[in-house]
């Protein structure tokens, strides 16, 4: 089957990454070019020669045959992104967040489905080998019923270097929406339950770069009883990263100890952790070549459409249970967070931390 033609909106650092694997993809070619910065279209238009561009969505769709849209665009403010690809019946695969908060990433899964239009976020993380691989090891049972486990990402993340997006460096909550959204989806794709408890802490330590809380502590409850201890950071004050992902359960522990990577397990009496082979996998670009293809295979009915907007909402359900959490002192169920906040609610979800130390 011919590839799906993507407009690629939104021509920044993400934007790199999809520009190379539609590039290189049998499932995408691109076929138009969308940003609202003269510079951002100069630069993507030597990537992408002779292809359209223009300023807006609905201007470029004007011009060429399109299937679908890649939203590589900031979270705020994509209402008329999202709009224009609905009135002109485009698929939207948008980076995550959707948006940077839970009424208004609501609207804009409302409008895809009144459009009938399908809606997926760029959750790549889910498409990572080692992601599929802890996935299965729980799943089988071996190591018995998962019961706490301990989530750690530390991270110097120099939001001034030119290879990355530089929004986040005065957005609300950096962290969370950015980051800890990632790592609240993969808890729930991994264990598969969903959170009934969040007890949470932001702060901003007195280096940070952000102008708002880089740093997350949290305690999550979920459905099955499991309790996580989360803590999340982009100001760790040393530049080489940590991450640990442990799951302990009623007969030994699953360890991933690289973000990409560094997975294995023991029961518990084993001296060493046995390693998990995993194949090779190019950082980036192959579970963004693996998240399209899914998208692709949905748009052309082959198959369901796997991380779906609406699915997301849980996860952005989260990041605004630790916010609510934080703010109020008292644990929050994201469950209860209604699309629609109560303006009381949403007054302390939006109001700026400016907790610097």
């Amino acid at each position: 089957m011919r590839p799906l033609r993507f407009i690629v909106a939104g021509l920044g650092a993400r934007a790199r990454t999809w520009l190379k694997v539609l590039g290189a993809s049998t499932d995408g070619v691109v076929v138009g070019l969308v940003d609202a910065a003269p510079a951002a279209r100069s630069r993507a238009c030597q990537i992408c020669p002779g292809v359209p561009v223009g300023e807006r969505i609905a201007d470029v769709a004007d011009q060429v045959e399109a299937d679908a849209v890649v939203l590589a665009t900031p979270p705020q403010g994509r209402s008329g992104q999202i709009a224009d690809a609905c009135a002109t019946g485009l698929a939207i695969l948008a980076e995550k967040p959707l948006a940077d908060s839970l009424v208004e990433a609501s609207a804009h899964v409302a409008a895809a489905e009144s459009a009938r239009v399908p809606l997926m976020v760029g959750l790549n993380f889910r498409y990572l080998p080692v992601t599929r691989a802890l996935r299965d090891l729980l799943a089988q049972g071996r190591l018995g019923r998962a019961e706490f486990g301990r989530f750690t990402y530390e991270r110097w993340r120099d939001g001034r270097q030119p290879h990355l997006n530089k929004y986040p460096l005065t957005m609300a909550q950096p962290m969370l929406w950015e980051q800890s959204v990632h790592h609240f989806d993969l808890m729930r794709f991994v264990y598969g339950v969903e959170p009934i408890r969040i007890a949470a802490r932001t702060f901003n330590p007195s280096w940070s770069l952000y102008a708002d809380d880089a740093n997350v502590a949290a305690l999550i409850e979920f459905e099955t009883g499991f309790v996580l201890n989360y803590q999340g950071t982009w100001a760790g004050n040393w530049a080489r990263h940590g991450f640990e992902w442990r799951t302990d359960c009623t007969r030994g522990v699953t360890i991933q100890r690289d973000q990409f990577g560094a997975l294995g397990y023991a029961e518990r009496d084993d001296p060493e952790l046995t390693g998990v082979d995993l194949p090779p996998h190019e950082t980036w670009v192959d579970d963004a070549r693996a998240l399209l293809s899914a998208f692709a295979a949905h748009v052309r009915g082959e198959g369901s459409l796997e991380c779906s907007a609406a699915d997301h909402l849980r996860s952005l359900a989260m990041v605004e249970a630790c916010i609510l959490s934080s703010t109020t002192g008292q644990p929050i169920n994201p469950a209860d967070l209604p699309s629609a906040a109560e303006p009381d609610s949403r007054a302390l979800l939006q109001a700026p931390t400016n907790r610097r130390r």
